[in-house]
């Protein structure tokens, strides 16, 4: 039986990282688009930098990949669909390393595999590589905690950096794990020279975004000011906590397990930081109204330790015929988060069953208020219809004046769905987030074309129309579930004053204004 097993596991877990692909691929429905901020992620890999105003680097430098094979939409939900994978392997081989059998493996497994994950890895976001890394660095950590070797806190340094270059929420795990291993044994990690060794090499490789960040006067600091603001002061603490619930609904026996286990089980007494790290953690995400997703990465390890517990004390006896009901239950509570949870249903379905979508929450987005559609899911409809219309126009005034037309945009989404949309050869910008900082003054323009969200006054027309000879709204955004419904296009034509010297003068005031 043992060697069965052995024989058997790449197998089943070669099974498991097929089938989280085709579920990846499966789940989005062709009705939607790219997601609003897959279009910053990519444009971001033309401007490769050691940071962004939004994120550190890391997503830019995936980003390059993505247009080297093609920049084909595959590619670009293959990259979070491989991180999903790869954090079933991280789990996988911390039960391996925690001496799990089968059972327990596959228990693990089917518990990511059916969890919130599927959703996260639906987009090309930080989010799928920050989940990864929480997963890894945890799983490096056990790897020490089991044989005091030295390269594991290297490789635990090497992946916290690279969490860390990819989306700084990686620091909330080091914020809850270090004092909860001050609460236990393994503290005396900290009287080690190599300890403080690794923490040299994660400082070392981060330093050159901490470099870019001073160069460029801290912008994480003003975009957090500006996304609590606006944003997270409309999360609801006890929302946050339902949600961690929903998150990882069909495996609440295991990670509820592993609390235990962490707690009592002799056999884990070495790895009893975890426990403290898991309430700290998730005590800091609360009082600083953190947005639910923010701890998805906590729970996977939590998982490899509760699968292993249960496939334990479920050995003998009758208790043995509960392995497959464990098994069972997160297939069976993901089948009606399939109905909602996915962009798997047409608008107009959800429209019909919104009941359904706003009792669970889908519907409530980042202003705090219900709306027809989730929000991310809104977010990804109405891009291709903008970039074809502005593609129109644009070709028109290229055929006159070569070079001589701004694409100037409201906000981020709409300069990269033009971007990556768009037939011809525009270069859309923004006043918002990192296209700031992305305008390009080779030529002198002379005609602007300038997308606005909804302005009922034509107050673009009477601001803006001064200064050319001709203004016009050439087109607007008319699906009614995309959440640019009604952006404008405005189309100026043959400018009054050196348009160039405007823009720079509104990029310094946007900047000031930002600090």
């Amino acid at each position: 039986m043992h060697r069965f097993s052995k024989n058997t596991k790449p197998w089943v877990l070669g099974g498991f990282i097929l089938l989280k692909f085709f579920m990846q691929y499966v789940l989005l429905s062709p009705t939607y688009e790219l997601h609003r901020d897959e279009f910053l992620y990519l444009d971001q890999g033309h401007h490769l930098a050691w940071g962004y105003i939004s994120v550190p680097p890391l997503t830019s430098w995936f980003s390059a990949v993505i247009y080297f094979l093609g920049n084909d939409a595959f590619w670009v939900k293959f990259i979070p669909a491989m991180f999903g994978a790869l954090t079933i392997l991280v789990v996988w081989k911390t039960i391996e390393e925690l001496k799990g059998d089968l059972f327990a493996l596959v228990l693990g497994a089917t518990c990511i595999l059916f969890s919130s994950l599927l959703s996260v890895n639906i987009l090309f976001q930080p989010n799928s590589f920050d989940i990864l890394s929480w997963t890894a660095f945890s799983f490096f950590l056990i790897k020490y905690f089991n044989s005091e070797k030295s390269k594991f806190l290297f490789l635990a340094a090497l992946i916290f950096a690279l969490g860390f270059l990819n989306k700084y929420n990686i620091l909330f795990l080091i914020i809850g794990i270090f004092p909860a291993i001050l609460l236990t044994s393994q503290r005396k990690m900290f009287l080690k020279k190599e300890f403080y060794l690794a923490i040299a090499l994660g400082l070392f490789l981060i330093s050159p975004n901490l470099v870019w960040q001073y160069e460029n006067d801290f912008p994480v600091v003003w975009h957090m000011t500006a996304l609590a603001e606006k944003h997270l002061v409309h999360v609801d603490r006890l929302g946050f906590l339902k949600a961690q619930i929903r998150f990882f609904a069909g495996s609440l026996i295991v990670i509820f397990s592993a609390l235990y286990a962490l707690c009592f089980h002799p056999p884990y007494q070495k790895f009893r930081a975890y426990f403290w790290s898991f309430f700290f953690t998730l005590i800091i995400f609360v009082s600083l109204r953190a947005k639910d997703y923010y701890a998805i990465g906590l729970y996977p390890i939590y998982i490899a330790f509760g699968s292993v517990y249960l496939s334990g004390i479920l050995k003998n006896d009758w208790k043995y015929y509960l392995r497959p009901v464990l098994i069972v239950i997160p297939l069976l509570i993901f089948i009606p988060f399939y109905k909602i949870s996915f962009p798997n249903r047409a608008p107009e379905y959800i429209l019909n069953h919104g009941s359904s979508y706003k009792d669970s929450g889908m519907l409530r987005w980042e202003d705090g208020k219900d709306h027809t559609l989730p929000q991310d899911f809104a977010d990804m409809l109405g891009w291709k219809e903008l970039a074809q219309k502005v593609d129109a126009i644009y070709r028109d005034l290229e055929l006159k004046d070569p070079n001589q037309t701004l694409v100037l945009c409201d906000n981020y989404g709409q300069a990269g769905a033009i971007n990556y949309y768009s037939n011809a050869s525009i270069k859309a910008v923004s006043f918002h987030a990192d296209y700031i900082n992305w305008f390009v003054f080779d030529h002198q323009y002379k005609h602007l074309i300038r997308v606005l969200y909804f302005d009922e006054n034509n107050e673009e027309l009477k601001e803006t129309g001064r200064y050319f000879l001709k203004g016009e709204i050439s087109d607007s955004i008319t699906n009614p579930y995309a959440r640019e419904f009604k952006t404008m296009i405005f189309t100026f034509k043959e400018t009054k004053i050196n348009i160039n010297e405007r823009i720079k003068h509104e990029i310094e005031t946007v900047k000031k204004s930002q600090k």
